[in-house]
C-alpha cells in the first residue's frame, strides 16, 4: 500500500494507517490457531476481546484526530479522548479481573451447591423416617383432642371384624357339609369363608346394633319399645348362641375332655356355656367401647351425620404434614439459589460489557463528542436500558448546543429554561 509513494505521502500515510502494521500480527497472536488446546482456549478467552478493542479504539482516535480541526472545543475533546483510552485500560484490567472473579464465584457456588444438594437429601431422608412418627403424632391428637369417639368407633370394627374370624374359621366345617349334602360335591374352604365371613360380619354388627336400640329404649323408658327389642334381642340371642357360639363352645370339649374322665356336657351345658361365652363377650366389649361407637356407626348408616357434643373447639392439626423446619430451609436455600445466580450472570456479563462498552465510547466520542456509557460498571442495574442511553445522548447534544448558544456569563437557571424550550417539540 505504501510502496508506490514519495517519501513524505508514505510517512503520511503511515500515520494515518498505523493500526495496519501490527493488527494482523494482534489478532493472530490472540487466535492462537497453531497453538495447543489450552493456549488457544486462554488466548481467545483473554486476549481476543481485548485486542479488537484496542484495533477498534486506533481507528476511532485517528478519526477523531483528523475531526479535531474543525471542533469547536478541541482540548476538552482531547481530553475526552485521553479519558476514553484510560477507561479502555480499566476496562481490559476488569475483564482478566472479572474472569478470575467468575471463576472464584463459580467454584463457590458449586461447592454451596453440593453442600444445598447433601443437605437437602439428608433433609429428605430425615422426614422420611420421621414422618410414620409424626403421623402417628397428628393422628393421636386428632383422635384424643376430637369431640368425636375415634378411638371407640375403631375398637368397635376391629372386634367385629375379629369376632367375625374367629366364628368363620369355627362354622367353615359345619357350612361345608351342609353344602356338600345340599349340592352333593365337597367345596373348596376358599369360595365358601369369603362371603361367610361377610355374612357374619354383618350379623355380628347388627347384634350390637340391636343391643344398642334396646339400651336406648330402656333410658327412654318406653315400655312397648322395650318389650319389642327385648323380643327381637331374645331371637338374636337364640340365633346366636345356637349357630356361632355352641360351634364355638363344642370346639372346645376335646380340651374338656383332656383333663376329665367320661367328660359328657349334653346339650344343656353346651347351650348353657354358650349363652354364659355371648354374654361376656357383649357385656365386657360395649361397656369398654361399643356403647360409644355403635351408636355413631348407627347414624352413619342410616345417613343421619354424627351429632357430636357441644363443647370447646379442637385444635385442628394436618395428619399429613411436613416439619416447619423443613419447609424453612427449602426456602432459605431457594433465595440462596436465586442470589448466588445473580451474581454469578452479573460477573460473566460485567466484565466482557466493560470491554464493549469503551470501545461504543470510542465511536460516540468520534459523532457526538460525549461518552454514551459511565464506567466502570459495579453492578446489572447500572447499566440502563436503550431507549434512557438514547434520551441521555439527545440531552447532551441539546445541552451542548445551548451552552455555545447562550453567553458564558449567563446564570445556571436561564440556561436550563434554554434547554426547556429545545427539548419541548
Amino acid at each position: 500500500m505504501f510502496n508506490g509513494n514519495s517519501g513524505m505521502v508514505k510517512i503520511i500515510l503511515s500515520v494515518l494507517f498505523f493500526p495496519l502494521f501490527f493488527q494482523d500480527a494482534f489478532i493472530s497472536f490472540a487466535w492462537g490457531a497453531g497453538d495447543q488446546l489450552w493456549m488457544m482456549l486462554g488466548k481467545r478467552l483473554f486476549l481476543l476481546l481485548p485486542v479488537f478493542a484496542i484495533i477498534l479504539g486506533c481507528w476511532v482516535s485517528i478519526a477523531s484526530l483528523m475531526t479535531a480541526l474543525i471542533r469547536q472545543r478541541r482540548i476538552e475533546f482531547l481530553t475526552l479522548l485521553l479519558v476514553t483510552w484510560w477507561d479502555l485500560g480499566k476496562s481490559i484490567v476488569y475483564f482478566w479481573g472479572g474472569i478470575v472473579k467468575f471463576a472464584l464465584n463459580l467454584l463457590a457456588a458449586l461447592v454451596g451447591l453440593v453442600k444445598i444438594i447433601s443437605l437437602g437429601i439428608l433433609s429428605i431422608v430425615q422426614e422420611l423416617v420421621f414422618m410414620p412418627f409424626r403421623l402417628i403424632r397428628n393422628a393421636s391428637q386428632n383422635l384424643l383432642g376430637s369431640p368425636v369417639p375415634w378411638i371407640a368407633v375403631y375398637l368397635t370394627l376391629f372386634w367385629c371384624i375379629i369376632e367375625a374370624l374367629i366364628f368363620t374359621y369355627v362354622t367353615t366345617p359345619l357350612v361345608m357339609d351342609v353344602f356338600s349334602n345340599i349340592t352333593g360335591e365337597q367345596l373348596h374352604p376358599y369360595f365358601i369363608r369369603i362371603p361367610l365371613f361377610i355374612f357374619l360380619l354383618f350379623i355380628i354388627m347388627g347384634s350390637y346394633a340391636v343391643l344398642s336400640t334396646f339400651v336406648a329404649a330402656v333410658k327412654s323408658k318406653n315400655i312397648s319399645s322395650i318389650l319389642g327389642i327385648g323380643v327381637i334381642e331374645t331371637v338374636a340371642l337364640f340365633v346366636e348362641v345356637v349357630f356361632l357360639y355352641r360351634e364355638f363352645v363344642d370346639s372346645l370339649v376335646p380340651w374338656f375332655a383332656q383333663y376329665s374322665e367320661n367328660f359328657q356336657l349334653g346339650i344343656f351345658g353346651t347351650l348353657a356355656f354358650a349363652c354364659f361365652a355371648w354374654f361376656g363377650v357383649r357385656s365386657l366389649s360395649w361397656f369398654l367401647f361399643a356403647a360409644h361407637g355403635t351408636p355413631l356407626l348407627m347414624q352413619v348408616i342410616q345417613g343421619k351425620g354424627m351429632q357430636l357434643f357441644r363443647g370447646a373447639e379442637a385444635p385442628k392439626v394436618r395428619l399429613i404434614s411436613v416439619s416447619p423446619e423443613f419447609v424453612n430451609k427449602i426456602k432459605e436455600e431457594s433465595s440462596w439459589i436465586m442470589t448466588k445466580g445473580e451474581e454469578l450472570l452479573a460477573s460473566l456479563m460485567l466484565p466482557p460489557l466493560q470491554v464493549v462498552a469503551s470501545g461504543i465510547n470510542f465511536c460516540t466520542l468520534l459523532l457526538s463528542g460525549s461518552h454514551l456509557f459511565e464506567l466502570p460498571f459495579n453492578n446489572m442495574q447500572t447499566i440502563s436500558n436503550s431507549k434512557t442511553l438514547i434520551e441521555n445522548i439527545f440531552r447532551r447534544g441539546t445541552r451542548k448546543k445551548v451552552s455555545e448558544r447562550v453567553p458564558e456569563k449567563a446564570s445556571e437557571k436561564s440556561l436550563e429554561s434554554v434547554e426547556e424550550k429545545e427539548l419541548i417539540p
